[in-house]
This record gives C-alpha cells, sequence and structure tokens, in this order.
C-alpha cells in the first residue's frame, strides 16, 4: 500500500493534482479544501488511500494523517464511497468535519455533494461515537477557502497507533498552546 507521496504539484484540475516525485507523476484526487491552497510547483506531502475496485484503482491524498483517518471512517460508513468521503471533507478542514460529527450535525455532512439526509444520518449514528469528543459545541459552517493549521499533536498520536477517538479524547484535556512535544507526552502519561 501506497501510505505517503512527496513532490513536485505539476498539475491541478479540480480537486486533483499531480504529484511529480522522481519522474513518476501520481494522480491524486483531493478534498478540496486541500486542492485550493496548491499552487504549482509547491513541494508537498500527501497522505494517501489507495482504492483498488474491479474496474479502476484512484489515489486519494491529505495533507494531515487526520483527514486521512477520518476519510477511513467515513467510508466504513455503508453507502459512503471515496468520493462521497470526500466531499464531506471537502466541506471543511478535518477537525471541523470531526467536530460536526461529533456534535451530531447532519445537516452539515448533507451539504456535501452526493450525500442526502439519510446517509449523512447514517454517518452520525454510525461514527460519533468513533471520532472524539467534540472541540466545541453548536453548528458547523462550511469553509470554502483557507484551511485551519493541522494539529501535530493528534497526528503524531494516531501514526503511534491510536484510533482518532482516543487520540482526540487524550488530547482535549491538554493546553492546545504548549508545544506539540508536550502535548504527546501529556498524552502518553494518560
Amino acid at each position: 500500500m501506497i501510505a505517503h507521496i512527496s513532490g513536485t504539484i505539476t498539475e491541478i484540475f479540480g480537486n486533483s493534482v499531480i504529484v511529480d516525485v522522481h519522474g513518476v507523476g501520481y494522480e491524486l484526487t483531493l478534498p478540496a479544501i486541500d486542492a485550493e491552497s496548491l499552487s504549482l510547483s509547491d513541494e508537498k506531502k500527501f497522505y494517501t488511500f489507495h482504492s483498488i475496485r474491479e474496474n479502476s484503482e484512484e489515489l486519494f491524498g491529505f495533507s494531515s494523517l487526520e483527514a486521512k483517518k477520518l476519510f477511513e471512517l467515513l467510508i466504513s460508513v455503508q453507502g459512503i464511497g471515496p468520493k462521497a468521503a470526500i466531499a464531506i471533507l471537502s466541506l471543511a478542514p478535518a477537525e471541523e468535519v470531526r467536530n460536526a460529527i461529533a456534535n451530531a450535525d447532519s445537516a452539515f455532512v448533507s451539504k456535501a455533494s452526493g450525500v442526502g439526509k439519510k446517509s449523512a444520518e447514517r454517518v452520525i449514528v454510525d461514527l460519533r461515537d468513533k471520532v472524539g469528543i467534540p472541540s466545541r459545541y453548536g453548528a458547523t459552517e462550511v469553509i470554502s477557502q483557507k484551511p485551519i493549521e493541522q494539529d501535530d499533536a493528534l497526528d503524531a498520536l494516531i501514526a503511534l497507533g491510536f484510533p482518532l477517538k482516543e487520540a482526540t479524547d487524550a488530547l482535549a484535556k491538554i493546553d492546545p498552546t504548549l508545544p506539540a512535544e508536550e502535548r504527546i507526552r501529556a498524552a502518553l502519561k494518560r
């Protein structure tokens, strides 16, 4: 399996990019939030999900490990395929999507292209207990431009094998203004 790709952005079209890795171009489908923040010739690392079906192969790319893990949770929901999961992650940065699911905000999830009310409710029912506690309460707004900063401490805990919910819960009780290394140490002590 291809875990991540690092290279130069050589083409951008819609929510897809081609990343040149030592002369080999990999086409990745990205959430709109990630695609909008890219420029040609950017050096970028993407965490990837390799989708293989009987008549196609696709690579999906994510700027953070948190977004990739949330994508994997989304596609585990019956009726939500990779394209619908990308559409959901295109609504806002991964943390905002996770927060919307934790808050049972099915109206937010149903704003994704190709995701109806019933599918959005199924996402909430199936994933609410798996995504961790909300980082804030209330309705989530669709964001079309600037991504929020990724949480390096959360990404590190996920890379160490913590499920998204446990990593989020562990970091929720730790001061978010501390450096990532201190937050990771404090989370591991719990």
